[in-house]
């Protein structure tokens, strides 16, 4: 008898601590999370007020850490999308795409009734067309890099610091 209350106090502990478990955040994704929320944090809509909303491709390797609400407030209101149909009828400020293409990327703005998108990709490692902001994930190191160019027709204004220190990493 005492031991199968010992067993099931037993299971009953383990079974409370596995949420703990996996809710663990590696410094990679305390990495991503920081970045992305820095550069919404730097970045000024022209006819927002509020937080802008977010929207996460649910095909985003840190879709979990960017959109899950823990002990972090997020600068921005997260929105996991699955299709194109959602993306378009979500009235998004903002895209976090994973692995969607830079093609499919200015495809989607190209079709966006928002003039003023910030757009983040995670698999966009060139950054010659498409998002503004792409990430680059090396061995745990996340930095980023900026297209000048998409950020100019975004319609959205960023801190030039943002700017100096994506131009500062790549000389590092």
């Amino acid at each position: 008898m005492r031991f199968s209350h010992r067993f099931i106090l037993l299971l009953s502990l383990l079974l409370a601590s596995l949420p703990l478990y996996a809710q663990r955040v590696t410094e990679e994704e305390k990495s991503v999370r920081a970045i992305v929320s820095g550069i919404v944090s730097y970045t000024h809509w022209p006819a927002l007020s509020g937080p802008p909303r977010l929207c996460i491709f649910s095909s985003a390797r840190f879709v979990r850490v960017l959109s899950e609400k823990a002990d972090w407030a997020f600068p921005y209101q997260p929105l996991v999308i699955r299709t194109t149909q959602e993306a378009l009828s979500a009235r998004c400020d903002g895209f976090y795409f994973g692995n969607e293409s830079p093609a499919y990327q200015v495809e989607l703005t190209r079709h966006y009734p928002v003039n003023a998108l910030l757009l983040i990709a995670e698999q966009n490692t060139e950054c010659i067309i498409g998002s503004a902001f792409c990430l680059i994930i090396n061995n745990d190191e996340v930095k980023f890099s900026v297209n000048l160019d998409s950020l100019s027709h975004s319609g959205v204004r960023v801190n030039p610091e943002v700017l100096m220190l994506a131009r500062n990493q790549k000389h590092e």
